[in-house]
């Protein structure tokens, strides 16, 4: 997935990034809301984890004017602010979720799987494709009840893959979620992750469409 953290404090930010790199998810980090609109001009990001309070203005601006403009992208606050006056602000303004600094990584990557899920309309973690059961929750996947162990990297595609089961996902989606800004792009990453998905789940999971993409049929 690639994400945009937009958080002023060093130490939480790099302790943020860290830990969802790696989840596998790609990161851009800016710390101020003019470079944060740049990013969000140039790239078509799945998530957004927005802090309250940066040097240049209030986080809830940027929100509003996304949602004025119709952009769709999933939206997590993260602020150190627990009044309640605050969090329904939030949430009128078109957050998805909530998270009150100090708060544990492992409840925010929760939260962002579950906001991932439903804006993929599929609210319920576990999905069965080509034999394959994947439980995108606790990041498990099985072949006739076999468990598969899978790369950070490779649950990174599987993820991006299964955001739109049957639809065709091309190549630069792909590199999109593995990639952040400024990150050397290998020509044959995309093929090398699915070749090893097609060695641990079996060929049928991810098929080719020739000249468009890929695809895990329904």
């Amino acid at each position: 997935m690639r994400i945009l953290l937009i958080e002023d404090d060093y130490v939480l930010g790099a302790a943020i990034r860290d830990h969802a790199l790696l989840a596998g998810h790609a990161v851009d980090w800016t710390q101020r809301l003019d470079d944060a609109r740049l990013a969000l001009a140039s790239v078509p990001y799945e998530l957004v984890l927005l802090d309250l309070g940066l040097p240049d203005g209030r986080g809830l601006d940027l929100l509003r004017q996304l949602r004025a403009g119709g952009n769709p992208v999933p939206v997590i606050i993260t602020t150190a602010q627990d009044q309640v006056a605050v969090r329904i602000e939030g949430l009128n303004a078109g957050a998805d979720d909530y998270l009150v600094k100090p708060f544990d990584l492992a409840e925010m990557s929760a939260r962002i799987a579950a906001v991932a899920r439903r804006y993929a309309g599929n609210p319920t973690p576990q999905v069965v494709a080509a034999g394959v059961t994947v439980d995108l929750a606790h990041r498990t996947a099985s072949t006739n009840g076999k468990a598969v162990g899978l790369t950070a990297r490779e649950w990174a595609v599987v993820e991006r893959l299964l955001s739109r089961p049957g639809a065709i996902v091309t190549k630069a989606e792909i590199e999109s979620s593995l990639y952040a800004f400024g990150a050397e792009i290998e020509s044959n990453a995309v093929e090398v992750y699915v070749s090893r998905l097609r060695k641990k789940l079996g060929r049928e999971f991810v098929q080719t469409v020739r000249g468009l993409g890929y695809q895990v049929p329904k």
